[in-house]
């Protein structure tokens, strides 16, 4: 029998759940799932996570443990990150999830987190020997990778992230002028190790990994009445179609963004935010279309894996007993 693992992703906005099987240089997903827990909803911005949003997390690990255990699978990689590592009370949550689930956390740096999602980009097939400059939109951070199919030129982790954004930027319906401009401001600001890296590597291709660029490929896809397929895990945006989207999100209320075709409610709100930032670090590089990647952080835990450290070995940082 094929060995199998299970990656457990505890993002600030959406908990995911990979479950493979394990073969000679890759993997068989067996399921797959994503729930929007908002973990960081009401109390990032004051660094906790509050009892709701401990609930609602405990449940979903819950639920994902019943999965684990269905499947027999024994090697559990569970990561958490920006809300979790910036809240006072993160390392009594984490404490808790292993008494109430068995399963053990692994809260990790943005550094770490930039790694392992470049790891995940290069399984995908988006990177070859041209730098790119790659990017994950999490709720509470956003990581950002300057490199090639070889090697990491510069990696940076900001605490900027969907919900962050939406927290301080979005109090309109539709956004404002206003709050798009001091959004730009801010980043701007925030971006400036960012923007040093841009003009020393020249990267020439914008890479997105999974969550809004998801969103926005199917969006794409549903306007030219095409489908995702499942084996594909690169797919192109067309710089044009991309801003066409994007300046759709920022005019439409929540009301019609939901009936875009391609839209999921759990995006519908970070959305328009996370668009706002794509925008912003296009004008800093010259790139003629956008790759977005469906593979990041988990499939980059499940690339370390498969290059050669066994599913029993130390990276395990859970067990689903």
């Amino acid at each position: 029998m094929k060995n199998k693992a299970a990656v457990i992703d505890m993002g600030t906005n959406t908990f995911h759940l990979l479950m493979v099987a394990l073969g000679e240089g890759g993997f068989e997903t067996l399921y797959k799932e994503k729930v929007p827990v908002k973990i960081g909803q009401g109390g990032i911005q004051q660094n906790l996570i509050l009892p709701d949003a401990q609930k609602r997390a405990l449940h979903t690990l819950h639920h994902f443990q019943q999965l684990i255990r269905g499947e027999e699978i024994k090697p559990v990689f569970a990561f958490a990150t920006s809300a979790v590592r910036n809240a006072e009370n993160g390392s009594s949550f984490v404490k808790l999830i292993r008494q109430q689930t068995g399963i053990a956390v692994q809260v990790i740096d943005g550094e770490r987190e930039a790694e392992l999602i470049y790891k995940g980009i290069r399984m995908s097939g988006c990177l070859d020997s041209g730098n790119a400059l790659m990017m994950d939109i999490g709720g509470g951070s956003v990581e950002f990778i300057v490199g090639n199919k070889d090697t990491i030129h510069w990696k940076g982790s900001f605490e900027i992230g969907g919900q962050r954004m939406l927290d301080r930027f979005h109090y309109h319906d539709p956004i404002s002028r206003e709050e798009t401009d001091k959004l730009y401001q801010y980043l701007s600001q925030e971006l400036h190790p960012l923007l040093a890296a841009i003009r020393e590597f020249r990267p020439s291709q914008l890479v997105g990994a999974s969550g809004t660029f998801d969103t926005l490929t199917d969006i794409y896809l549903a306007s030219r009445q095409e489908k995702k397929r499942r084996e594909v895990h690169r797919h192109r945006l067309p710089i044009d179609a991309f801003y066409e989207i994007s300046d759709r999100l920022i005019q439409l209320p929540k009301k019609e963004r939901l009936e875009i075709p391609g839209m999921i409610p759990m995006r519908v709100d970070m959305i328009v935010v996370a668009s706002c930032l794509i925008r912003y670090i296009l004008r800093q590089i010259d790139s003629q279309d956008m790759l977005c990647s469906t593979y990041s952080l988990k499939e980059g835990a499940l690339a370390e894996i498969l290059e050669g450290v066994g599913v029993n070995s130390d990276l395990t940082v859970g067990i689903g007993e």
